[in-house]
């Protein structure tokens, strides 16, 4: 017998132990982009897009967070785009839900960079705090770029709502006290640290979560688009800050968790956005984790 469609997706979390701590992903939706945005030649991007089974023109990308139980504290590692960037992100709050969490749980939310798809989820609709219980971290270098309105006023007239509403996200947080600015190697619970890879931002960090029994790369920003920069690196994107120290530092990423068979994650990774990466001629071939039962 036919039932009518049930026209929703399934809540966007999954969760994965790391040692003794628990990881949930959690979508915030899904963002499109265009080959254009990336460098490389253009051949090769189109075969490459092809090979993947996507278009040459706004193709998905997706839109990850990551919620870190340590037993003691519940740390969120970005916070997505919110109601103030795109229609088709600012899916955190009702995943959240979905996974049984209320943001007055949440006790520090991590920002990888201040981009306005990662930070303008910390704040509602009317720019009050989402999460009123919450540090939030950003790393003191972003901080000094984007908050600055001398640096806002020098770039491209297209680029200065970024700097608007990464202000607009940490502005109540700093008036509540609750703003912590952050350094390379900065802990913020146990076993979970922050790790410098500037080059997207000035300030673009990683967190290694690395608990008795585990180890776990969230990798921010260094990919966003898996087709066209794991097998071709060298391919920058548009938003990199300083592209020649963001395509090092994707490289040197690359190589390390190939290398080192490490577990990681990204925020422009298909969801649930766990895997490995392997070696492949010159790049580097992703290798999703197998979905496993709790």
């Amino acid at each position: 017998m036919a039932t009518p469609f049930a026209g929703t997706q399934a809540p966007g979390f999954y969760r994965h132990k790391v040692g003794s701590y628990e990881v949930t992903v959690v979508s915030d939706g899904t963002l499109t982009l265009d080959a254009t945005i990336f460098t490389g030649d253009e051949a090769g991007a189109e075969k490459l897009l092809r090979d993947a089974h996507l278009p040459k023109m706004g193709f998905t990308t997706p839109l990850n967070t990551w919620l870190i139980n340590t037993g003691q504290k519940l740390i969120l590692v970005d916070a997505g785009g919110g109601t103030h960037f795109a229609p088709s992100i600012g899916r955190l709050p009702q995943n959240l839900a979905a996974a049984g969490v209320s943001p007055s749980a949440i006790d520090a939310v991590v920002i990888t960079h201040p981009h306005p798809d990662h930070i303008p989820g910390v704040v509602t609709s009317d720019h009050k705090m989402l999460f009123p219980n919450a540090t939030l971290y950003v790393n003191e270098n972003d901080h000094a770029f984007w908050t600055s309105a001398d640096i806002r006023g020098q770039a491209p007239e297209e680029f200065r709502g970024f700097f608007d509403l990464a202000v607009n996200a940490i502005k109540p947080y700093a008036a509540a006290g609750k703003l912590s600015l952050y350094k390379d190697g900065a802990e913020f619970a146990a076993g979970v640290r922050a790790v410098a890879c500037y080059g997207h931002t000035v300030g673009h960090s990683m967190v290694r979560v690395s608990p008795p029994g585990g180890d776990f790369l969230i990798f921010g920003d260094i990919v966003h688009c898996l087709a066209l920069q794991f097998p071709d690196p060298e391919r920058s994107v548009a938003f990199d800050t300083d592209p020649p120290a963001a395509l090092a530092n994707r490289k040197r990423v690359l190589d390390m968790v190939a290398t080192d068979r490490l577990l990681f994650s990204g925020g422009h990774l298909p969801f649930p956005a766990l895997g490995h990466a392997t070696k492949s001629g010159s790049g580097y071939a992703f290798v999703p984790m197998i979905h496993c039962e709790m």
